[in-house]
């Protein structure tokens, strides 16, 4: 019989050395034309989180959609920079991929697989065959189903708000024409923000629907918390 190789646990700091300082300082302190040069700065900066991601999605066994995304939305970034498109089109490339985020979201509630059972109801958070089961013996799978519903729109709601910040972020820093070394500092200063002004509000909003989740799960199910989540 074959195992199934266990998906690698992530390593919070790795991940944002190698997605957020490393990019930032080569982008920052490493594109002058007399270290790597623009170009070369660019090339080197992104080079690190596309690498990586790939490498996560190699271990993991598995396509990601959102890693997927957001491997394409890195490249997408230096793509435009070597091309020198004008800055406006990186601010809108910073919008409109968390926008496409919630509608995935949205869409993915018409499906058999909506994305709130892979981020929030899932068997590595939850017990989740306790959970249906409870479920079934005092039928209340209906009203299950609309808590579900209502927490997909929470978590559409957390990708909104991050698409407004990647917008109004890009927009205030990216003022430098492209293909210059201040156009790399700025690119390097939006990448060091990013996590701060974009990723903790948006965890905070996702973070809301994961509790709201809990309760209502407890309320249906009169499981306690402990017999809900999964044990370490």
């Amino acid at each position: 019989m074959t195992q199934v190789k266990p998906a690698k646990k992530e390593n919070m700091l790795v991940n944002i050395l190698i997605n957020i300082v490393i990019p930032t300082l080569i982008l920052s302190k490493f594109s002058g034309e007399d270290q790597l040069g623009v170009k070369g700065g660019i090339v080197v900066a992104l080079a690190f989180p596309i690498i990586y991601g790939l490498k996560d999605l190699k271990q993991n066994g598995k396509f990601n959609l959102f890693s997927a995304l957001g491997i394409f939305s890195i490249a997408l970034t230096g793509s435009m920079a070597l091309l020198k498109l004008p800055p406006q089109y990186i601010v809108i490339k910073e919008a409109a991929i968390p926008a496409l985020f919630a509608i995935i979201t949205l869409v993915s509630l018409k499906t058999r697989y909506p994305l709130v059972k892979t981020f929030l109801y899932n068997d590595k958070i939850m017990q989740v065959n306790k959970v249906s089961s409870a479920l079934e013996q005092y039928g209340t799978e209906k009203d299950f189903e609309k808590a579900l519903v209502n927490a997909s729109y929470l978590m559409a709601l957390s990708f909104i708000v991050s698409s407004i910040l990647n917008y109004i972020l890009a927009k205030v820093i990216l003022v430098s024409a492209p293909g210059t070394e201040a156009f790399n500092a700025e690119l390097g200063k939006m990448n060091a923000l990013s996590f701060p002004v974009i990723a903790v509000p948006a965890t905070i909003v996702m973070m809301v629907a994961l509790f709201y989740l809990f309760k209502r799960i407890k309320t249906l199910t009169h499981l306690k918390l402990e017999d809900i989540l999964i044990h370490q």
